[in-house]
């Protein structure tokens, strides 16, 4: 077949842009020239069509006559529509701006590829707990963009491929042989990121942070700790240009505004404290002293506010423990539980710096004698650990989670009248905290004194504790009448 000329742009003159290609523009012209599918020697592309752009020739081949007469003709098309060519490439214009636009197009990940994207790119300054908890917050979404099929993984076997997942030394290993499945299932059918936009997803993912698997309502906190996880990532989505914005931004939690504040029916009044310390160091008293071990444990969050994490990290050279009067807990370390997965030592307690504090930063806390005359008791009858911390397990280790909350479930029944038991009276130990900050208060203590000792914001402690503060009505009553002058008068 000879190589005959069929056609030339019109006028064949030059688009008026600049003939030599710059940085950002390139050299385009209408000098164009297609011609007639010609047969080459090939085996795999037998068939050839030319074309020349401002006198350059450019050639592709095709397979078959089929392909490369298709080519030519939206060649032709292009140089008919007037379109200028590049004269390095010799594509039309429009060709151009096409794969310009897939080039910067944004990229729209699936959630299976962005959660890991994200947890890698959070790993190395957040903590085993925070770890913890946004694995949770993306696993929980994960639900709502698992996508659809047959043979779907459940839904507890998606939260857990996900929380494997996610864990950036797991990237080139393989999946556990029980999550396989659904780890091939999530990183083939996973919705995009892209999907977040759609009212549907965005009402599914809302809530499945809503409500447990169960389809229970979450509990507040629950509910508030995965928004919070879903939003830093999606900050981090529209920081890589992921996404313009937060799909849950205004999205509000069905029920009204939530609530934080301490329920006055977990306090424990004194007696009561008192009765729980003594039942606590009547748990295991045949094996091992288990109970104890952990009175002046409790006693450090019923007497001195400090959280069950702080006071694992107790160390005795950290305690000013005078024989009479005030001592002094200087807090420096807190010992959270959080599972090998997620800390970098591999162990399952953590090592952190205090809550919301700069690290190396202390808090000193005053505590009243009965406090300081348990804590000695407690050194001279168990000693300490081989790094002087002052509470460890029965093996000597850091003491974890559920051995304290194995035996404080021991020792409610033993301390409480049975109507007590079931009730939310000191149901967790963490509620000795809140009676201890209660107690500060209604002892007239300044709230910003308070929230100093306890750790918490004042702002914090006004909005968490307003409904626990007793008996202050009348004294501060007078204070408004001696104020205004009505020291002394019965009536106006």
């Amino acid at each position: 077949m000879s190589q005959r000329k069929t056609g030339t742009a019109t006028g064949a003159r030059e688009s008026g842009r600049p003939s030599r290609a710059t940085s950002t523009t390139p050299a385009l012209s209408t000098d164009v020239r297609v011609w007639k599918v010609n047969k080459v020697r090939s085996k795999k592309a037998p068939y050839q069509i030319r074309w020349t752009v401002a006198g350059k020739v450019k050639a592709a081949s095709f397979p078959t006559v089929a392909l490369a007469e298709s080519r030519r003709s939206e060649l032709w098309q292009a140089m008919r529509r007037g379109e200028a060519f590049d004269t390095e490439t010799g594509l039309p214009e429009s060709e151009l701006r096409a794969a310009a636009a897939k080039a910067s197009a944004r990229p729209d990940p699936s959630w299976w590829d962005f959660v890991r994207e994200y947890m890698a790119s959070r790993w190395r300054t957040d903590a085993a707990k925070t770890r913890e908890g946004l694995a949770d917050s993306l696993a929980t979404a994960a639900l709502a963009m698992m996508g659809e099929g047959a043979k779907a993984p459940s839904l507890e076997e998606v939260r857990r491929a996900v929380r494997w997942a996610v864990v950036p030394a797991h990237r080139d290993e393989e999946a556990p042989r029980d999550l396989q499945a659904a780890c091939s299932w999530l990183a083939a059918r996973s919705l995009p990121l892209s999907a977040l936009t759609e009212p549907k997803v965005l009402r599914d993912v809302h809530y499945r942070l809503s409500f447990k698997l169960d389809d229970t309502p979450a509990a507040s906190e629950t509910y508030k700790r995965r928004r919070r996880g879903f939003n830093t990532a999606m900050q981090y989505a529209i920081e890589c240009g992921y996404l313009d914005a937060n799909p849950l931004a205004g999205v509000k939690r069905p029920g009204g505004k939530s609530s934080d504040v301490v329920d006055p029916r977990v306090l424990v009044n004194q007696v009561q404290g008192a009765q729980l310390l003594t039942a606590v160091s009547y748990v295991g008293s045949i094996h091992r002293n288990r109970g104890r071990r952990l009175v002046a444990f409790f006693a450090c969050q019923l007497y001195a506010a400090m959280r069950p994490a702080e006071a694992v990290g107790l160390r005795l050279q950290d305690c000013h423990l005078p024989e009479q009067g005030w001592g002094t807990l200087t807090l420096r370390e807190t010992r959270p539980v959080s599972g090998k997965k997620w800390t970098d030592s591999g162990q399952r307690n953590d090592r952190r710096g205090l809550k919301a504090r700069e690290i190396n930063m202390d808090r000193p806390v005053p505590v009243p004698p009965i406090l300081v005359a348990i804590l000695r008791e407690h050194v001279d009858e168990f000693g300490t650990a081989k790094d002087s911390r002052l509470f460890g397990n029965e093996r000597g280790g850091v003491l974890g989670t559920s051995s304290y909350w194995r035996v404080w479930q021991e020792a409610r029944p033993l301390a409480l009248p049975p109507d007590k038991v079931s009730s939310p009276l000191g149901r967790r130990p963490y509620d000795l905290r809140h009676t201890c900050i209660t107690n500060w208060l209604n002892a007239g203590v300044p709230v910003a004194e308070v929230a100093r000792r306890a750790g918490n914001s004042p702002e914090v402690i006004h909005r968490r504790y307003e409904g626990c503060i007793d008996g202050h009505e009348e004294l501060n009553n007078r204070k408004i009448e001696d104020a205004m002058g009505w020291s002394g008068r019965d009536s106006l």
